[in-house]
């Protein structure tokens, strides 16, 4: 019998093995609770978990846990975030598209762990709304462990396990993690805005997480066949298609449908999400392809950062060298939109932080600040200021652009700094 508990599913993990899971929904508190409970009782030692975008406090992210069961993050939540800070946590440098393939290749984890949609009348299991490394882990793990929710919607396009292929699984009929909706703030609406002016009908885009993405999907309710091909499907994509300003007809390629990789939101739009053959989630590898992203004409990338400084590049996953997040699919992103035909990137951020005791906007990036976009590749970035367009700009024109965009208070400072430096003249 494959049907079993977490508990017992435990055993089939030998020590010393890397177990994985796909993104966000796909994790399984119950499984990693009781592999925790494992290791407390003897059973198992010297486990590694990778895992991307947690929901929860989960117990390789603990300090108990440090020594025993070792969390890997790939992209950081606030847990993760905070297990890696402290030192009892490890992080993995990868740009998001690249993740199945190092699983595959370098990686390889005897485990896979995910939450399923109930099987099918064919024997399979949707990994629902997480799309996105699930291939990769699965190519060379040799143990499939399921936790199967009823609530997890059965994704048409997303990876099909068959019941022949699972280890065992357990089922949990528990709530999705949701997230609660967005607060759209004066600063976040302002630069909203000016990205929206930017954005013609017919534009493709791929919008973020957050106050300032949410911000742009209501500045476009009024556009009309706008297409979606992005990382993260929320709640404000579904919006934009209920109000009809998202059509996906002026796409070359998946005419009609939407396209992401995962989807994190409301149950609302879980239930959207359930057997709708018009939105597509898709492996990582494809979706963040800049390649790919580029077929689309006036493809739009709407992004977030920490800071940026006078040549242009943008931190958006450490403050120095404490780490924040991860790369993710930014930069693909990016290159992506400045290599379609009539695409924009924007890096959007308000202009201060810490109460407007800090700018953004910097001379040179925090000593040991990661870079997620290169000054290559950068495009607009905007503030409540304005938009600056810094690609096919000298550094001397980047750095008088970006400081009509900065915060008034620091206009000043940043001037005196960029002609101490001689780049202002």
């Amino acid at each position: 019998m494959k049907l079993t508990t977490p508990e017992q599913a435990v055993e089939h993990i030998d020590s010393g093995e890397h177990c994985a899971t796909d993104i966000a929904l796909a994790h399984s508190s119950k499984m990693y609770e009781a592999i925790g409970k494992a290791i407390q009782n003897g059973k198992l030692m010297d486990i590694t978990q990778h895992s991307l975008l947690d929901t929860d406090a989960f117990p390789f992210f603990r300090k108990e846990f440090a020594e025993t069961y070792r969390g890997v993050s790939w992209f950081s939540q606030a847990n993760a975030r905070k297990a890696v800070n402290s030192g009892f946590a490890d992080v993995m440098p990868a740009y998001y598209r690249d993740i199945p393939g190092l699983f595959e290749e370098y990686v390889k984890p005897e485990v896979y762990i995910g939450v399923v949609s109930p099987m099918d009348k064919h024997g399979y299991f949707s990994t629902g709304c997480d799309s996105s490394i699930s291939l990769g882990i699965l190519a060379n793990a040799k143990k499939i462990l399921l936790e199967v929710n009823p609530n997890m919607p059965r994704s048409l396009s997303s990876p099909q396990i068959h019941i022949s292929q699972v280890t065992a699984l357990w089922e949990n009929d528990v709530p999705l993690f949701t997230l609660p909706p967005t607060r759209i703030d004066e600063i976040s609406a302002k630069i909203g805005g000016y990205i929206a002016e930017e954005i013609p009908d017919g534009a493709t885009l791929q919008l973020g997480i957050g106050a300032i993405p949410d911000a742009v999907g209501m500045a476009l309710q009024s556009k009309r066949h706008l297409g979606i091909h992005t990382e993260m499907f929320t709640d404000s994509m579904m919006t934009l298609i209920e109000c009809g300003a998202v059509d996906n007809c002026a796409k070359p390629i998946h005419t009609g449908k939407t396209v992401a990789t995962f989807a994190v939101g409301s149950k609302r739009m879980y239930d959207y999400i359930d057997d709708n053959p018009m939105v597509e989630l898709l492996p990582v590898n494809y979706v963040n392809d800049p390649y790919v992203i580029a077929q689309h004409p006036n493809f739009m990338s709407i992004n977030a950062a920490l800071e940026v400084d006078f040549y242009g590049q943008v931190c958006a996953e450490s403050i120095g060298t404490r780490h924040v997040s991860g790369t993710g699919g930014q930069s693909d992103y990016v290159r992506g939109a400045v290599q379609s035909k009539g695409g924009k990137s924007f890096i959007a951020f308000a202009s201060t932080a810490k109460d407007d005791t800090v700018s953004r906007i910097m001379p040179t990036l925090t000593s040991g600040a990661q870079i997620s976009t290169s000054k290559n590749d950068v495009d607009h970035i905007v503030t409540e200021y304005g938009i600056a367009k810094l690609r096919g700009k000298t550094l001397s024109q980047r750095t008088k652009a970006l400081i009509s965009i900065a915060h008034p208070k620091f206009r000043d400072m940043l001037m005196f700094e960029a002609k101490k430096e001689n780049i202002i003249i």
